[in-house]
């Protein structure tokens, strides 16, 4: 018998629509990802965190291979975090008091051995007592992501300072770099406007901080972001403030 070649199609998706499992797959490939890069980075870490590692003549080259698999770390968390919110809502979101000073702390623990390995100075400012109620998981990622931003850019400098401004809690990461683009500064509160495939900014981390900040919310009021350029070190200011 002579080919049609007509066949009916198996599939109830229209052409240009992903079938509901393909996300689910794409999430689970990027879970799978995000475990191996901790494995690296949590090797990285152990090793350049001994007594002697700095002698090894390899230590900044370590160091910069930690920076980079932290950053492609984060990058997986958002999006994981993105798809667990925007895809399957019902993120877990879980704000409570948490003392903010522990909170800048934290953040700059995490980053310590970059901050060491290029010798970038630290600066922070909090009030030892300033209690907010937030989600502590979220708001560090987001600490997190600006400072690495800041390490990537800065001159010589990082500050970290949280204040209690009114009803809001404002969190600034500044350094002494050239600053924000124009474009980024000018997308405001659409991160994904100032995306940058030339420049390396893809808005992402940009995007998962304004809603980790939007979920959070007192009454009429919703968190939010925002980029500026001058501040304490006269560089590019990432500013997060909530309710």
């Amino acid at each position: 018998m002579e080919d049609s070649g007509a066949y009916p199609d198996p599939s109830p998706v229209q052409p240009g629509e992903q079938p509901p499992e393909f996300a689910l797959f794409l999430a689970s490939t990027v879970h799978d990802m995000k475990n191996s890069v901790s494995v690296v980075s949590g090797t990285l870490e152990s090793l350049l965190g001994g007594p002697s590692a700095q002698d090894n003549p390899a230590y900044g080259q370590m160091a910069q291979m930690l920076y980079q698999t932290r950053r492609l770390n984060d990058k997986l968390m958002q999006l994981l975090a993105i798809y667990k919110q925007v895809g399957k809502p019902g993120y877990p979101f879980d704000p409570a008091p948490q003392m903010v000073a522990q909170l800048v702390e934290q953040a700059v623990a995490q980053e310590q051995i970059q901050l060491n390995a290029r010798g970038l100075r630290v600066e922070t400012a909090f009030a030892p007592e300033l209690i907010w109620t937030v989600d502590e998981d979220l708001v560090l990622g987001v600490i997190g992501n600006a400072v690495n931003n800041a390490i990537r850019y800065t001159r010589d400098a990082v500050r970290i300072a949280a204040v209690q401004d009114g009803d809001w809690l404002e969190i600034r990461v500044e350094d002494n770099g050239e600053g924000f683009s124009p474009a980024l500064l000018a997308a405001g509160d659409r991160p994904l406007d100032g995306v940058d495939f030339v420049g390396h900014s893809t808005g992402l981390g940009l995007y998962f901080s304004s809603e980790v900040a939007r979920m959070h919310r007192h009454r009429e009021r919703r968190g939010s972001i925002r980029l500026e350029n001058g501040g304490t070190l006269g560089g590019g200011c990432f500013i997060l403030r909530l309710p």
